[in-house]
């Protein structure tokens, strides 16, 4: 029996998988306390009433990790959403800047940005991705000017459906069905997504809870007094003033 598409996404999450566990182990061996304490809104800590140096610490770590991780993750689906095309469509990385992914269906050619979730990206984010898709769709359209194309915002994830003139935004279930032509896509992936799940985490926990105690000891020495969480400390550290430096002439 040939292999079906589920088996091909299981072998491309078996082989790819590990990159996505190794950055994540990678960033947390390599993270330094006064990085974490430079980007985390101090304020917000404060007004969750945390008093003990153990929890501040570790809801700061993991606050900063799940930023990280979301970003790494998105990159993942990314490619396997590109693979999946490629499989059902023949879809492949396209060579226009900006552009993550070209294939035709039904005579239609597409352009895809494909983002992680629907809230990916800011006005001018938004703006520099519709003039991507400007950008190919004339360079497209120089040979073949009646040429039929669509740009599409695709989302890995989420519900959100609208058209926007230029370009149409698509997430999850129907961005899955809209490259594999497989409305069960977006749930069949769950499994080999979490296959040896548990396995590839142990490092990462052990990882965790010994940077967890390093980084506590380290706050308690440098931004507690009297057994007290210095707060005025803590925000001047993230947020004071810095000395301004006068370079030699």
């Amino acid at each position: 029996m040939p292999p079906t598409l589920s088996d091909h996404i299981y072998q491309f999450v078996e082989k790819n998988i590990d990159g996505f566990h190794k950055r994540r182990l990678e960033r947390l061996k390599n993270l330094k306390l006064n990085e974490v304490l430079k980007r985390k809104n101090p304020y917000l800590f404060k007004a969750k009433n945390l008093h003990v140096a153990h929890d501040l610490v570790k809801m700061l770590l993991d606050a900063f990790l799940s930023s990280h991780e979301e970003t790494i993750f998105g990159e993942f689906m990314e490619q396997l959403a590109i693979f999946v095309c490629n499989q059902v469509y023949g879809g492949r990385k396209s060579s226009s800047e900006g552009i993550d992914l070209e294939f035709e269906k039904d005579g239609v050619i597409y352009l895809v940005s494909v983002k992680s979730g629907p809230n990916w990206g800011n006005s001018e984010q938004i703006k520099k991705m519709r003039l991507a898709f400007q950008k190919a769709i004339r360079t497209l359209r120089t040979n073949q000017p009646n040429i039929n194309v669509r740009a599409v915002n695709g989302c890995c994830y989420g519900k959100e459906s609208h058209e926007y003139g230029d370009y149409i935004k698509i997430c999850g279930q129907e961005f899955w069905t809209f490259i594999s032509g497989d409305e069960r896509l977006y749930l069949d992936i769950i499994e080999p997504l979490g296959h040896r799940a548990k396995e590839r985490n142990e490092d990462f926990q052990k990882e965790y809870a010994r940077i967890v105690n390093l980084f506590t000891e380290e706050f308690t020495k440098d931004f507690c007094r009297d057994g007290y969480i210095d707060w005025e400390k803590l925000v001047e550290f993230n947020s004071g003033k810095q000395q301004s430096s006068k370079k030699q002439q």
